[in-house]
């Protein structure tokens, strides 16, 4: 395997040696599938992982824990380890926070019933969302939203594609910039957790809470009251920071003891964004040290 570094960001190009294997441990902690707006289906993520050399692979799909099942049984198949996670989306100040949370209990009848209240509010955001653009004269329905969304997690990402299909936009990247991203005239705002209940509710299920791509979110600030709430790491390595984002984080890390985590936020080679499996990675021994801070 020879890893190329880029932008702080790890990307893998596979040389399989005969006899001798793998040559590193990696595992991107950060990946979505078909569970929520991932374009492949839990199997296909782990089958990919397994292609290019991964050791393990966190399936973190937003607000839902639907493709861990799936994805495990693959990993026993392809000989990859599957990470059960999920990505609980929060807001504050009218800034969207996201929370990652890895090793829960799928069992744990307190954080069922909170993803189910998650789906619920999804689906009503997507509904009132929909007719607010068909209010705007597009021929979108609701009902090919949920096409598209199939038996995942419905979301944004689902309206925007959507709406491309309609020709109303050239992309999915252009539905959010007219229309349906923060403060354009079809967004719809969630029901509002904040970041501190989401990190109390993973830590509540035995996970491990871990801020996700910090940078984009743009509020250092908030870390120290999140690590009051139980925050256990920040996710240093992500293709949406920069070198200096990285070492930044990484300092961070250090002054609050904090994991430095890292994932490629993939959500499917057909997607417009992050569509590079294994475009950040993070040693394994990351892996080791969230089971023992469990």
């Amino acid at each position: 395997m020879f890893v190329e570094k880029m932008f702080d960001v790890i990307i893998l190009v596979l040389v399989r040696i005969p006899g001798q294997g793998v040559l590193f441990m990696l595992a991107d902690l950060h990946v979505h599938t078909t569970a929520s707006d991932g374009t492949d289906s839990p199997a296909t993520v782990v089958a990919r992982a397994a292609e290019i050399g991964l050791t393990a692979l966190a399936v973190a799909d937003h607000d839902t824990l639907e493709g861990i099942r799936e994805a495990e049984s693959a990993g026993a198949r392809y000989g990859v380890e599957v990470l059960p996670a999920i990505e609980l989306g929060t807001e504050l100040g009218g800034k969207e926070i996201h929370i990652l949370g890895y090793l829960l209990d799928p069992n744990d009848l307190v954080l069922q019933e909170h993803l189910a209240s998650f789906r619920r509010s999804r689906r009503q955001r997507a509904e009132s969302m929909v007719e607010k653009l068909r209010h705007m004269g597009f021929g979108i329905t609701n009902n090919r939203v949920l096409e598209i969304a199939g038996s995942g997690s419905v979301g944004r990402p689902h309206i925007a594609r959507a709406l491309a299909e309609t020709g109303a936009v050239s992309s999915v990247g252009e539905a959010f910039e007219k229309y349906i991203g923060y403060g354009k005239p079809a967004y719809e705002s969630r029901v509002k957790y904040l970041p501190s209940e989401a990190v109390r509710l993973i830590r509540r299920s035995g996970g491990v809470a871990v801020f996700a791509h910090p940078g984009m979110a743009g509020c250092d600030a908030l870390i120290p009251a999140l690590v009051d709430a139980g925050l256990q790491g920040l996710e240093v390595y992500h293709p949406g920071h920069y070198p200096a984002t990285s070492d930044h984080y990484r300092r961070l890390c250090r002054q609050y003891n904090l994991l430095a985590t890292g994932g490629s936020d993939y959500h499917g080679s057909s997607h417009q964004e992050h569509k590079k499996l294994g475009a950040a990675t993070v040693d394994y021994r990351v892996v080791r040290e969230m089971k023992r801070l469990r």
